[in-house]
């Protein structure tokens, strides 16, 4: 779509939703009220769809073969470009309807210096986030976008809700932990279960062929990174729907290089099963398989959105420079793995 165009305010990427039905009597909201079927009532096509994912297991079919619908599960603007910009724009390409579910407005981000620099900490950069990311969005092609919270994203029987960015502090380079104080409206002082059944309601509502997010880890350790991982697996596995961690090349080790498939020119039956061992880099059946792509191809894409998230990080050739001058390569490998 080109550099960092910003939607039609008249034509908003934000799906919106009328308000969901009462629960029935007698119901506590939550996971119960989200709609969930049982497993041998899943729709027709629920019982073939996890049976491809499993024959993915087995390296027979490539994980993406067939998809025709993700929900990609993140915890702030700007996460969706930074983890998975490439991915996204890959599937945009083979024809796959990709929606987005945010979390959090990124409150708590350290503005970059230079003219936005006065919006950290203030309500304003909230709405900059917020127009950051639905620039970001459309130059990556994704079709619609949810906030965690608000209906479609909401169980039935509560009330909208805006969780707020928990914020983080470096442990060690590369590895983030807590913050010293944590708003009580934040994302990880929320209940697990609440968290989960808005996620739930939302993959009920889209019935998405798959969702993706984190690893356990979120990445690098980022609270809400967590926290939206362990949401998103339990949420697919309550409405029955496939899930796949997001894995990093830098994270594999050595092996991955030998392992990572040549999605740009289109991955079939087969394709991207790699072999190796470490964290995430391994392809033996089961949920220890991962399927990698080579996704350089997309690199003007992804540099594109990212200039989009202007108070966050400006872009350095192929590198991402950070707010607090980290610098990181812009990630154009990247790994699945079904759990």
């Amino acid at each position: 779509m080109g550099r960092c165009a910003q939607p039609d305010p008249l034509e908003p990427r934000v799906r919106t939703a009328p308000v969901a039905r009462r629960p029935r009597a007698g119901r506590a909201p939550g996971l119960a009220t989200v709609g969930r079927r049982p497993r041998d009532r899943l729709p027709r096509a629920g019982a073939p769809r996890l049976a491809a994912f499993a024959a993915f297991a087995a390296h027979r079919v490539s994980l993406l073969h067939g998809v025709p619908t993700v929900l990609f599960v993140h915890a702030h603007p700007d996460d969706e470009t930074i983890a998975t910009g490439a991915l996204i724009a890959e599937l945009v390409a083979r024809g796959i309807r990709v929606s987005l579910l945010t979390a959090t407005r990124g409150e708590q981000g350290e503005v970059v210096a230079g003219p936005l620099s006065g919006l950290e900490g203030t309500a304003a950069l909230t709405r900059e986030r917020e127009r950051e990311l639905a620039g970001a969005a459309a130059a990556l092609g994704i079709a619609d976008r949810f906030w965690l919270g608000t209906p479609p994203a909401r169980a039935l029987g509560l009330e909208p809700r805006a969780y707020r960015d928990s914020g983080m502090t470096w442990i060690r380079p590369g590895l983030a932990g807590p913050a010293d104080d944590i708003d009580d409206d934040a994302l990880v002082r929320a209940p697990l279960a609440e968290v989960t059944a808005d996620v739930a309601a939302l993959v009920e509502r889209l019935r998405p062929a798959l969702v993706i997010s984190y690893d356990d880890g979120g990445g690098y350790g980022h609270p809400d990174h967590v926290r939206m991982h362990e949401a998103a697996v339990a949420a697919s596995r309550a409405v029955g729907v496939a899930f796949a961690e997001v894995l990093r090349a830098e994270a594999a080790g050595s092996a991955e290089a030998a392992a990572v498939s040549g999605a740009g020119a289109g991955a079939g039956a087969g394709a991207g099963a790699g072999a190796g061992a470490g964290a995430g880099a391994g392809a033996g059946a089961g949920a220890g398989g991962a399927e990698w792509f080579d996704l350089s191809a997309h690199l003007a894409t992804v540099t594109d959105a990212l200039r989009c998230h202007a108070s966050q990080l400006t872009v350095d050739g192929d590198h991402i420079v950070h707010s607090g001058g980290q610098r990181e390569p812009i990630i154009t490998d990247v790994g699945l793995r079904v759990l």
